[in-house]
């Protein structure tokens, strides 16, 4: 055998080469994509319909065009990706139930009470109801009155 190099001492005598070439395929995939992109795509053209807000894939119209959705509707729906990414971890959990134990299942029950208190302050804090007055109405500010210094100022 010859003497080793510091390629192979620090790779532990792996060959490098199935690396290389799956790293110029992915660099030769992606600079395809991206030309191929630029080449076939659309070029925009600002007209009415492009400069518009896209809700729902319907062009507004009358009035449509002037009416915007609430905020509640957007927090609604982060909400909801985030509890369902969620879901699907537990869903993982659930699948190598057996192969987890004990440990899995308190790691669990761990993440399980960190949703459930995410859910409840959500609600104590009115996150979930829709409309302004509701939730500005359930926060409870301590005020205390304004008192002038003693003596005059």
């Amino acid at each position: 055998m010859g003497p080793e190099t510091a390629l192979d001492a620090a790779t532990g005598g792996q060959d490098l080469w199935p690396l290389l070439i799956y790293t110029a395929l992915v660099a030769g995939v992606l600079g395809v994509v991206f030309v191929g992109s630029w080449l076939l795509g659309s070029r925009t053209r600002h007209r009415k319909a492009t400069d518009m807000p896209f809700e729902s894939g319907i062009v507004p119209v009358g009035e449509a065009e002037q009416t915007r959705l609430s905020v509640e509707f957007y927090l609604i729906a982060m909400f909801f990706v985030i509890f369902d990414l969620e879901t699907i971890f537990i869903f993982a959990w659930a699948v190598a139930f057996f192969e987890l134990g004990w440990r899995g299942y308190i790691g669990a029950g761990i993440f399980i009470v960190i949703l459930l208190v995410a859910l409840v302050y959500e609600l104590r804090t009115g996150a979930l109801d829709w409309g302004i007055k509701e939730r500005f109405r359930r926060r409870r500010y301590a005020t205390v009155p304004a008192t002038e210094p003693e003596g005059g100022a």
